[in-house]
């Protein structure tokens, strides 16, 4: 879809595991937090989200994926870029769907961060944090809510 509509895709979780590769402070710090299964700090998640839109300023637009996952993140960000998105997508589906398919990208892809328990609290911790962010979208009618099998 980013390539089609000529944007730059920023994967959340893809900044952040390359981020935990690095052996800075910041890497070990969110090499930690990601293997525990908790949810890395707005600050933090807000400094990379916006160095990687900065880093690319000729792009038509940006499909930014796994953001916001809090309000708190979500209203930062509208005050960072002086605005709202343009739209808001929802991909969801079962909770026994999102786990198998964690769990086969964790032995595809080899990541540590893809353990069972750890995929668990992340979940929950998703659902908790989420449901005000789509209530917050929704209200601005952004929210568009996709079911997956």
């Amino acid at each position: 879809m980013a390539i089609k509509y000529g944007f730059c895709h920023v994967g959340l979780g893809q900044l952040l595991r390359k981020e935990a590769r690095r052996s800075t402070q910041r890497g070990r710090q969110i090499r930690d937090i990601m293997q525990q299964g908790l949810l890395v700090p707005t600050g933090l998640i807000l400094n990379m989200v916006s160095d990687n839109l900065l880093s690319h300023p000729e792009s038509r637009g940006f499909l930014i994926d796994g953001f916001p996952r809090e309000l708190e993140q979500a209203k930062e960000f509208e005050r960072i870029v002086g605005r709202a998105p343009n739209i808001v997508m929802v991909f969801d589906c079962s909770m026994e769907t999102m786990v198998r398919r964690s769990l086969q990208r964790g032995r595809v892809e080899h990541r540590e961060d893809d353990s069972e328990s750890a995929i668990h609290k992340r979940l929950e911790m998703y659902y908790t944090l989420c449901e005000p962010v789509l209530t917050f979208y929704q209200q601005k009618n952004l929210l568009r809510n996709h079911r997956l099998a």
